[in-house]
């Protein structure tokens, strides 16, 4: 299995599987050598650690969400815990909505 994985770089999943499970998490980067996510919550797992996670043990719940501390990801800068947790909670409330 060769070949660069998509970049999945701002998208939000649900972790499906590990002790993590139902947690929702923002896709922080890729790990093109192990082909895996890096995937962070702000509190549980920070941004500055992300764990590595199989594709196959999340859910991606959009692409498209739209917020600016997804779009500063997405631009490649730095993103603190607080800004996270606040794009994931506001993604949260869209979900209930």
């Amino acid at each position: 299995m060769s070949g660069a994985m998509p970049d999945y770089t701002g998208w939000i999943v649900r972790a499906g599987a590990g002790r993590d499970r139902g947690g929702l998490f923002c896709v922080m980067g890729i790990d093109q050598e192990q082909r895996r996510l890096l995937i962070a919550d702000g509190k549980r797992r920070r941004a500055a650690r992300p764990k590595a996670k199989d594709p196959s043990h999340v859910r991606l719940l959009t692409d498209g969400f739209d917020h600016p501390a997804i779009q500063k990801l997405k631009q490649g800068e730095a993103l603190s815990d607080r800004e996270l947790r606040r794009a994931l909670a506001a993604f949260r409330d869209q979900l209930e909505v």
